[in-house]
């Protein structure tokens, strides 16, 4: 008669399924993450770089040379990435959520490319002496940007997106004389609007 074996010890398996359950956890939390839209679009900073921004249009539009003009306009862009990404890290915080995973990054990965073209066509604008295009470039280049950031965001953040792109359209077919006020209407009008929809519906 062959020996009989010996019992397999109850203890042996649990760490293994505690490590893989752990792993499903994990798993299951990242992807809920990723699913769920990116609530933390600051509205009051997008309101405050609006309220900036009219102001930056209305005093481009004293200025008296391409240079100058540019130059407060680079201000008005420095003040504004600040007051973003300042408003956004605290709503962030508040929310208990993390701008470097899931929808966050999506975000973040989808609008930057935007802007870094965007600064790429100022120079190169710039230095051809076709400072006119520079504001339907800026304005389209922000809403294809918002447009395609906002696929990860609340659904009025695409549409914010929508409104730059007409404009800037406008601008590039329209007299380079329009240019400040389409600025203005843009990155002024339409950031003070929505962001204070932003605030109101999704807090803050």
């Amino acid at each position: 008669m062959a020996p009989a074996e010996p019992l397999r010890s109850p203890t042996a398996d649990p760490p293994a399924l505690s490590a893989r359950a752990m792993a499903n956890l994990e798993f299951i939390r990242d992807t809920m993450a990723s699913a769920a839209p990116f609530t933390a679009v600051p509205g009051w900073g997008m309101a405050l770089t609006g309220a900036t921004a009219l102001a930056a249009a209305a005093f481009a539009a004293t200025q008296t040379t391409p240079r100058a003009w540019l130059s407060v306009w680079m201000v008005e862009a420095a003040i504004g990435l600040l007051v973003g990404a300042s408003t956004m890290a605290l709503k962030a915080r508040a929310a208990a959520t993390s701008l470097m995973s899931g929808s966050g990054r999506k975000f973040a990965l989808s609008l930057l490319p935007s802007l870094a073209v965007g600064a790429l066509f100022t120079v190169v604008l710039f230095r051809a002496g076709l400072v006119g295009l520079l504001p339907g470039t800026w304005l389209i280049l922000y809403g294809t940007g918002v447009l395609a950031a906002g696929a990860f965001s609340v659904g009025v953040v695409p549409v914010m997106g929508l409104g730059f792109l007409v404009l800037g359209t406008v601008a590039l077919l329209g007299p380079v004389a329009w240019g400040d006020a389409l600025l203005a209407a843009g990155f002024g009008g339409l950031h003070l609007v929505f962001g204070i929809v932003i605030a109101r519906r999704y807090g803050g």
